[in-house]
């Protein structure tokens, strides 16, 4: 099957917020969309009620995507738009979606102010079983938000703002990197790499950090994140890339970096075990508090 840019629709505003957003995607990408739609179905006496019958059924089934396929393609022409309709529990359903697709794309409410947004449990399950890129898209995101302000104060169609990647010197990965360095390149803005740290844990028992040691450490940590970012500079000279080591919380750190980013970009560490599937805390944090799209990049 050919990649897609895939899409969870449930006809909530915040999944119509992530058909928009995979429409634009899929333009830069020159790819299709797919917009797939999960019925979980109900126990048979529930399902003769009013509510849950045959014209509710046929409505979310049919009328739904139908309806936003048919928007999708007079928004954003030239994009491929098709409807699949697929049985069983969302969130495993949605993951073995993205099995084929090059990003698979979710909605997720908004709270508003700072709180950020919303990720529920169906989202949540699906990032941390997945092994494909998932973008979390926030309810209410408009084209608009992802650019920078004209003279004027107006937000303009070009350029972009930066994307912003939160990245771990300890535990760097190739699939996370390349797909920020991707996605800056396709947007054609700098790339953000940002990278919080915190002093080693004996600090943490009373001993006061002191400046000449702080500077004396991120100036460590810095050369490290210097390093680690040699390779895919050479690899994408026309990226504009701005290293920020700095001391500090790395989850505080992205979610303020979200306020100026088209999109965050973070990690997932893939971990193959009877406990099951874990986010981190760090990608946890910013799923739920950036005010971007925020793509999660599965990795070993």
């Amino acid at each position: 099957m050919s990649r897609t840019i895939t899409v969870g629709l449930d006809g909530s505003p915040e999944s119509r917020a992530a058909a928009e957003w995979a429409a634009r995607e899929a333009k830069l990408r020159g790819l299709p969309v797919r917009l797939v739609q999960v019925w979980e179905p109900v126990p048979e006496p529930m399902a003769q009620a009013p509510l849950l019958g045959v014209e509710t059924h046929q409505h979310w089934t049919e009328r739904v995507p139908r309806q936003a396929a048919e928007g999708l393609r007079l928004r954003h022409p030239g994009v491929e738009v098709t409807t699949e309709h697929v049985t069983g529990r969302p969130a495993e359903a949605l993951a073995r979606a993205a099995q084929d697709a090059e990003l698979l794309v979710l909605g997720s409410r908004g709270l508003g102010g700072l709180a950020g947004f919303l990720v529920g449990s169906v989202g949540l399950a699906v990032v941390a079983s997945t092994e494909r890129p998932v973008v979390l898209v926030r309810a209410g995101e408009q084209a608009t938000d992802e650019h920078e302000m004209d003279k004027a104060g107006i937000p303009s169609t070009a350029p972009f703002r930066p994307v912003v990647l939160g990245l771990d010197v300890g535990s760097p990965d190739e699939a996370l990197i390349g797909f920020a360095f991707d996605a800056a390149t396709r947007r054609n803005v700098p790339l953000r790499v940002v990278h919080g740290w915190n002093p080693p844990p004996y600090y943490a028992y009373g001993m006061a950090l002191e400046a000449a040691v702080q500077r004396e450490l991120a100036e460590v940590d810095s050369t490290v994140l210097t390093e680690e970012l040699r390779p895919w500079r050479q690899k994408f000279p026309d990226v504009e890339v701005v290293a920020e080591s700095r001391y500090g919380s790395p989850s505080n750190l992205l979610i303020d970096a979200s306020r100026e980013a088209s999109l965050v970009v973070v990690g997932r560490r893939i971990r193959r075990s009877s406990v099951g599937a874990h986010i981190g805390t760090v990608t946890h944090a910013v799923l739920h508090h950036a005010t971007a799209p925020v793509a999660v990049v599965a990795h070993d």
